[in-house]
């Protein structure tokens, strides 16, 4: 990966301007030019131990992640060689067939590596599940509009980035619901894919409740709620990606697209083109009509890889992964997400429209 002898990040100069209920949140500072600075991505199958051997990577070669179980249903994962940079921003879907969602409590540096605590829940109760896990930060601006952006709202973290170089802003619209604003010139029909992750120390769902465009802006509104689907207050952290990775990073294998048919019974190739991106070229598709969604990412497996869900909904759901996807280790090396899962909260399956992201280290 390139620029990593740029010097460490100074610390963020993003401050924080509330008016109006509206956050502005500074975009980065155009002398910094790593996009991304680093990123780590990990399945953590055991709450004690080694993360997956071939579903983890790391922007720098590093020992394997470990994780620390530090609590019910608190692990701390340790990527050991990307601890140089402050703030970035976590994302974390959990892999398992049951009611159960996976949150970001916080996350720090430490000699060198990387510590994401994350939290889980079955039901609502604080428990160990299997979950995949994200950490990237950037810096520095891209031409060509805007590409990538996140935001880390009320987290200790409070990050943002925009790779067009303008500030996102977070404008609150009552409790448990948020407007995100990220400036930058793009599509005016909708394009990109977004990820979103509560981060609370309480049980917390957020999904996306919304999305919009202009030739100038991307808005996405976020809706959070407790255990028990009642709207709260909670951080969380939104990215989004436009022909990259969730990582910030461009390898050569990786995908994004929306299962905005959940209805549909049968496959189809989810509209419009935007919204559907395969680095390979090839077109992924969605089998529906059912709680349980099969995406096809064709022509993109390689390891190490990962995948991350987001519900979206007007009223709360939660999305994980049903189990661990398949690589086809020869051609056409498609990756197979079977299934993508949603719920209410108490547990029901349901059919909803939830975004799926695919990405790999090469």
């Amino acid at each position: 990966m390139k620029s990593f002898h740029v010097r460490r990040l100074a610390l963020w100069a993003a401050a924080l301007a509330v008016s109006g209920g509206v956050a502005a949140i500074a975009g980065p500072a155009p002398a910094q030019a790593a996009v991304p600075n680093a990123w780590a991505f990990a399945l953590v199958l055991s709450p004690s131990g080694p993360v997956n051997a071939t579903h983890w990577a790391e922007s720098k070669p590093s020992p394997t992640p470990t994780a620390v179980a530090t609590g019910p249903g608190v692990e701390v994962v340790r990527f050991r060689n990307i601890g140089f940079f402050k703030g970035g921003v976590v994302h974390v879907t959990a892999v398992t067939d049951q009611l159960a969602w996976c949150q970001a409590q916080s996350w720090r540096t430490l000699g060198g590596s990387e510590l994401v605590t994350v939290r889980c829940f079955v039901k609502g109760v604080a428990a160990f599940v299997p979950f995949t896990v994200t950490y990237s930060q950037s810096s520095g601006t891209l031409a060509g509009g805007l590409s990538y952006a996140y935001v880390s709202h009320g987290t200790t973290s409070g990050s943002s980035y925009n790779s067009t170089g303008h500030a996102n802003t977070v404008t609150a619209l009552g409790v448990g619901r948020w407007r995100v604003r990220l400036l930058g010139s793009g599509p005016a029909t909708p394009s990109g894919g977004v990820q979103l992750t509560a981060v609370a120390t309480a049980p917390r769902i957020c999904d996306i409740a919304g999305r919009a465009q202009t030739p100038a802006a991307q808005f996405v509104t976020v809706d959070c709620y407790t255990k028990a689907g009642v709207r709260a207050s909670s951080g969380w952290t939104l990215t989004y990606q436009r022909s990259r990775a969730i990582t910030g990073a461009r390898p050569t294998r990786f995908a994004y697209t929306v299962n905005n048919k959940p209805t549909f019974p049968g496959t189809y190739v989810p509209v419009p083109p935007g919204v559907n991106f395969n680095s390979a070229g090839a077109t992924n598709t969605v089998l529906g009509g059912s709680p349980e969604a099969l995406v096809r990412f064709p022509k993109v497996g390689i390891l190490p890889n990962s995948v991350f869900v987001t519900p979206s909904a007007i009223v709360p759901r939660v999305c994980n992964l049903n189990t661990t996807w398949a690589t086809q280790a020869g051609p056409p090396r498609d990756v197979i997400v079977r299934d993508v899962v949603c719920y209410t909260p108490t547990g029901v399956l349901t059919r909803a429209v939830s975004y799926v992201t695919y990405v790999s280290r090469r």
